[in-house]
């Protein structure tokens, strides 16, 4: 399924589209992107496993946690698994990078990702953030929702692997994408 635009407009259709896909393949695992947890709403009461995975700490200024905590509870209050931690293919490159200048090897494979669109390489980036902390089965098909900046409108199914074997990583279908991004 591709949708004309990317972008938030495109989340309610994206979390059906995915919860569907799980439903017909019988994925339970499902790892969210979201900072303000409205994503993660659609995918509440499905009878899926929930990760919601968040940017790190400092993220858009020192210090600072986007998702606030009283969502944080209500989230966890119906189940949902957070996971607020540096980010897969940004981290310590992103760090050298802004230091030094030039381009590191996981912005190399961040920007290959992007080549799909933007919300394919959050698709792997936080099934592997979340596999990584133990959130979600290793080895197992599960759906990973992610976005081009607010909302969601990629939904892929995927094995993810540890980020020390990202390349092992299996993106097994595009649920759905924007085809303009």
């Amino acid at each position: 399924m591709y949708w004309k635009n990317k972008g938030a407009a495109n989340t309610a259709a994206t979390a059906e589209a995915a919860v569907k896909r799980a439903q017909e393949l019988g994925i339970r695992h499902v790892v969210v992107a979201s900072c303000s947890g409205s994503t993660v709403e659609h995918f509440l009461d499905k009878g899926l496993e929930v990760v919601c995975v968040t940017h790190h700490v400092g993220f858009t200024s020192p210090g600072e946690d986007e998702m606030p905590p009283a969502v944080r509870e209500k989230l966890a209050a119906k189940g949902v698994r957070i996971l607020t931690t540096t980010h897969l293919l940004a981290g310590v490159d992103r760090a050298l990078r802004n230091k030094f200048g030039g381009v590191y090897p996981a912005e190399i494979i961040a920007q290959t990702l992007r080549m799909f669109g933007q919300g394919v390489k959050v698709c792997v980036e936080v099934a592997g953030m979340a596999l990584d902390a133990g959130l979600i089965p290793y080895g197992q098909e599960v759906i990973a929702v992610g976005g081009s900046g607010t909302g969601a409108d990629t939904a892929v199914v995927i094995v993810p692997a540890h980020s020390n074997n990202i390349f092992d990583t299996k993106i097994k279908e595009i649920i759905c994408k924007p085809r303009e991004f």
